[in-house]
């Protein structure tokens, strides 16, 4: 249950995380220019405003969005789950510091975090930041509790069409306008609305206070406790204590000659076209033919059109005598500017004061659209595109084909599934009779324990016992070798299989004290258990070793019980499935497929045992399915389904039946539990289950 819980709370946090990072990652994502406008912000805080040029910031909004977004979308789906979750935690770390920088300072008024869509203020977004922080610092921890929703074999494609989706609606909104407008000025926004106050609304509070002087003494005054005529006025000083209500279009001013127009412009009854260019100085003038038809059409219409910037009156002159502008030049504040439209130059048409419409200097209306009259003509009314198409337009395009990836990826793994434990049942085997069944394996590993007469009494008990009640699995007895000789005499192999606990990795010669494989097979043994934890950290056991003496085993006719697993530092460095694999890969994967058929393994984790941990059976589970892919990946899948596999960590009769209930798990290698017969008796009656 608690192992549940943990899964549960990790997932939780990695969705919102997941979550978080995909819609501030794609808010940013299609209106590049605004955030390149908020980076050029932060350089102005820390001291290096115009320090970078402008295609840098770009490319810098850029590639941030995308990697935000992408990244949102890797954990979401858990790709690559170790090094995304540490990238998130890097990630948050940064933006974290940069909030607490921003609560503490207040350099720029709002993070950015996600454009313009939600407007969080400073200390919101430090809140927010800590939040996701811990989250980042959970999955972090643990990035293996991740669920996937996609096989890795298909990770690739939900990777790549991502980052050339988030990539393409970037270099679409730069050539276009942002897919979608969360600024006030959006098309259908009212800006006479938007600047209007509600009756009622909180007005902003100011408090002056007062200076005054008696007798040398300078004291503050308010006017609840101004002074008497005694004391002499020496200065005031008024400063705003609530800022009150303050509309969204707060900012909209126009200047025109000296004149603000602003209202003349709102007010119109009719059709308006502002050309909006914050910067002529910087602005595209590829299209001004397209501006200057565009007025033309204006001027038969009857319709206003002013062109508006921030620039000085050099750089208008200096855009009349390069484009042949006729229309007149208003002023207005820069950043309103840059808030009315992502394009420099754009153009806007206003109709009774409301936005109709928005063109970026790349999709200016072109002749064709300019012979109706506005009223009638498509540029005059509101695009078809409403906010509702957009959303379906992102389903199709992105949304629609990860879920159906996903869908059909999971519909594989299911069908995946069914067909291994179709594989695995046992009456289906005997109806359908479509595949041979692995065997099953319950191997005693008795180490330097019993003496030969005891040996020779606990063989004939385990015999006796099986005799008299059939085991639904293979059962082996691996004993020290003085006992093999005589344990060979007193059992029955068709019922309990005779084992060694090693041989040596020689054939023969002076090797005093060792015993060599075909001494093991004239005893009558016919397995032998090699790699063993124990012989690897006492004995020193390296993979060279370890595939000579697999190599005689094999050469005399004995069956090769080999042994894997990590200690518990590799287990804690996460290190577990490169440790097996290199094990594996150094002592028994040259051998042919054909000598392959004669290799059990036995994975044992070393860090459950002896010392106070415990693996689960979905840990053993994991770890045995992960071998069985690699022997697939090194012999095929056929011969990966007919590998037996043990698992060798503390199975009890208590435990046995839960972790051979697992797809993966074909047996135990028993070590204490086998020097009493009615536990190892207890363990083998698992099986039947």
């Amino acid at each position: 249950m608690r192992e549940h819980l943990k899964t549960l709370g990790v997932n939780l946090c990695r969705l919102l995380i997941a979550l978080t990072f995909i819609l501030s990652g794609f808010v940013k994502a299609i209106d590049p220019l605004g955030t390149q406008y908020k980076i050029d912000d932060y350089l102005e805080a820390v001291g290096l405003a115009g320090m970078l040029p402008g295609w840098l910031t770009l490319t810098s909004s850029v590639a941030l969005s995308a990697t935000e977004f992408t990244l949102g979308i890797l954990l979401l789906f858990a790709i690559r789950r170790r090094l995304a979750s540490r990238l998130a935690l890097v990630f948050m770390v940064l933006m974290t510091a940069i909030t607490v920088w921003l609560a503490g300072w207040n350099p720029v008024s709002d993070c950015g975090c996600f454009g313009d869509a939600v407007k969080l203020t400073n200390m919101e977004s430090l809140l927010k930041n800590i939040v996701l922080l811990a989250c980042a610092a959970a999955i972090s921890a643990a990035p293996r509790r991740m669920k996937r929703f996609v096989s890795e074999s298909n990770q690739w494609i939900v990777v790549n069409y991502t980052v050339l989706f988030i990539l393409g609606c970037s270099i679409w909104s730069l050539w276009a306008l942002p897919v979608f407008d969360f600024r006030p000025y959006h098309v259908g926004a009212n800006i006479r609305k938007g600047m209007e106050i509600p009756k009622g609304a909180p007005q902003p509070q100011f408090e002056t206070t007062f200076i005054l002087q008696k007798k040398g003494v300078k004291k503050e005054f308010t006017l609840d406790n101004y002074p008497d005529s005694t004391w002499q006025f020496v200065d005031s000083k008024t400063r705003q204590i609530s800022e009150g209500y303050v509309p969204p279009i707060h900012d909209f001013s126009i200047e025109h000659d000296g004149n603000d127009i602003t209202d003349s412009i709102v007010s119109n009854k009719g059709y308006t076209f502002l050309l909006i260019s914050p910067h002529l100085e910087r602005a595209d003038d590829s299209d001004f033919g397209d501006i200057n038809q565009v007025y033309d059409y204006a001027v038969a219409e009857q319709v206003p059109f002013y062109c508006i910037t921030s620039s000085s009156r050099e750089a208008k002159i200096h855009w009349q005598d390069i484009t042949g502008a006729e229309y007149p030049f208003c002023t207005a504040d820069a950043t309103t500017l840059k808030t009315i439209i992502r394009s420099n130059p754009g153009l806007v048409l206003l109709k009774d004061g409301v936005v109709v419409n928005k063109w970026s200097h790349n999709q200016l209306p072109k002749a064709d659209q300019l012979t109706s009259p506005i009223s009638k003509a498509a540029i005059g009314q509101m695009p078809s595109d409403g906010i509702a198409r957009k959303l379906t337009a992102l389903i199709l395009w992105f949304v629609l084909p990860l879920f159906l990836l996903t869908l059909a990826d999971r519909l594989w793994a299911w069908s995946k599934w069914v067909r291994e434990k179709e594989n695995n049942n046992k009456i289906y085997q005997l109806l359908i009779k479509q595949k041979k069944m692995r065997k099953k394996i319950v191997a005693g590993n008795w180490k330097m324990n019993e003496n030969l007469q005891e040996g020779v009494a606990l063989a004939k008990e385990i015999n006796e016992v099986l005799k008299a009640d059939k085991p639904n699995c293979g059962v082996i007895i691996c004993t020290p070798f003085i006992h093999l000789a005589s344990v060979a005499q007193v059992i029955d192999q068709d019922v309990v299989a005779l084992g060694a606990e090693n041989c040596a990795d020689k054939a023969k010669g002076a090797y005093t004290g060792e015993v060599s494989a075909a001494m093991v097979k004239s005893t009558g043994a016919q397995y032998v258990i090699l790699g063993h934890s124990e012989r690897r950290q006492y004995y020193h056991e390296t993979p060279e070793i370890l595939k000579e003496k697999v190599e005689l085993a094999l050469a005399n006719g004995l069956k090769v019980i080999f042994c894997c697993g990590e200690t518990l530092e590799e287990r804690e460095a996460n290190k577990q499935n490169e440790v097996v694999k290199a094990e594996l890969d150094g002592s028994v994967f040259h051998l042919s497929a054909e000598e392959w058929k004669n290799i059990v393994l036995a994975y044992e984790p070393i860090w459950a045992i002896g010392t106070g941990k415990t693996a689960t059976a979905e840990q053993a589970e994991e770890m045995l399915a992960y071998i069985r892919s690699i022997v697939a990946e090194k012999y095929g899948k056929e011969a990966a389904e007919d590998t037996t596999i043990l698992y060798g960590g503390s199975c009890k009769p208590s435990n046995a039946a839960e972790l051979f209930a697992k797809p993966d798990i074909d047996g135990g290698l028993i070590g204490g539990a086998s020097l009493k017969a009615a536990d190892f008796k207890g363990i083998i009656d698992a099986w039947k289950k």
